[in-house]
């Protein structure tokens, strides 16, 4: 047997250190130090400033001052619900803020201007880098689809936009971090992105042009200016964007958790096995095609997908779910049928449903990696 021997001296950065073999091995005692630092102050960002874990011994604190038992069923899915909804309201809060502050450089006409820059697949990706700071929903998306169409950007720029502005986006990615890690949410994202960039190069290499519906086909973008608006005012504008967003999702946010409780405390996890686990392997199909005709937003989902996770689903049928709600819900494709002729339509849901479980069956696959 080969051992591997180094004698080290001691240095002021270095000590040497003997195993029970009595062979010498060295660390470097100064870099050990940084990496241990920095994985506490990573760790701590993680856990008790986007994960607030905090607050969760705080509302577990509060409830068992009151009498509730937090580890009944009862008593556990009331402090999940206020855990999850104070936790999610207030990283939204911050969240929506710097994004929409982010947002007032890059209105409409000015992303239009960077996307025209590019051509092919630069093009397409940058259209998608762009979809990240825009509206959290697909219906929001939907009317700044129409400017660039209308503006004579190409099919497939236009598609990827509205594909990667609902399914990934900057609060997403701080969300998802604050739930099930770093490692998962930059995956979420880039796989979305993907989906985003090569979903709009087929729709530009079929030629779908002339099913976009007339009026948009023919009609002209109307150039607006660009107002030069003072620092103030743009938090200002980030602050109002704050309180309207909030109305509009916080319904989603209370109906998401109020979910999430209830299958994290009251859902036998062996059903969540059987039917979204590892021995089903049409999991991922079920998750896309149960999520697709949903209406809610990311920020709704994100509880339900905690409770799911914990309870034994895979990690792709819990982020199939996740993408098929943000980008196919009902509303969204009824608003679009409005702007696209019927076969553009079918494409359009065809690759977003393929590109979804397919990289759900990839997450499964890779799901060791992650967790």
């Amino acid at each position: 047997m080969l051992f591997l021997k180094s004698a080290v001296k001691k240095t002021r950065n270095q000590n040497a250190l003997v195993n029970k073999k009595g062979y010498f091995f060295s660390i470097n005692i100064d870099t050990c130090e940084y990496i241990n630092i920095g994985g506490f102050m990573w760790d701590f960002i993680q856990n008790q400033i986007l994960g607030m874990k905090w607050l969760n011994v705080l509302t577990e604190n509060i409830l068992n001052f009151f009498g509730l038992d937090t580890n009944a069923r009862l008593g556990g899915s009331i402090n999940f619900f206020l855990y999850d909804v104070i936790k999610i309201s207030v990283l939204l809060f911050v969240l929506i803020f710097i994004i929409s502050y982010i947002q007032s450089y890059f209105p409409p006409e000015k992303s239009k201007r960077i996307m025209s820059r590019f051509k092919g697949m630069a093009a397409r990706i940058i259209a998608a880098l762009l979809g990240t700071v825009t509206p959290f929903c697909s219906c929001s998306s939907i009317p700044i689809f129409m400017g660039f169409t209308k503006g004579g950007l190409p099919l497939g720029v236009t598609f990827s936009f509205l594909i990667s502005s609902p399914m990934v986006d900057l609060g997403s990615l701080v969300l998802l971090m604050s739930i099930f890690g770093w490692k998962i949410a930059v995956a979420y994202v880039l796989f979305g992105l993907v989906i985003a960039v090569v979903g709009g190069t087929i729709m530009e290499k079929l030629h779908l042009e002339n099913e976009v519906a007339d009026f948009i086909k023919n009609g002209k973008s109307n150039e607006v200016s660009e107002e030069k608006i003072s620092q103030k005012e743009r938090l200002n504008l980030a602050l109002r964007s704050v309180f309207e967003t909030l109305k509009k999702v916080f319904p989603y946010i209370i109906a998401g958790v109020a979910i999430g409780a209830f299958i994290h405390n009251w859902i036998p996890q062996n059903w969540i096995e059987t039917v979204l686990g590892k021995n089903n392997p049409f999991g991922v199909v079920l998750a896309t095609v149960l999520g697709a005709p949903m209406y809610a937003d990311i920020f709704g989902c994100i509880p339900i997908a905690e409770s799911l996770l914990a309870k034994g689903a895979m990690l792709g049928v819990v982020l199939s779910f996740m993408m098929a709600v943000t980008t196919l819900s009902l509303p969204s494709l009824v608003m679009l049928k409005k702007v696209v002729k019927g076969k553009l339509l079918f494409v359009f849901i065809a690759i977003c449903v393929i590109g979804i479980i397919l990289v759900g069956y990839l997450f499964n696959a890779l799901q060791v990696l992650f967790i």
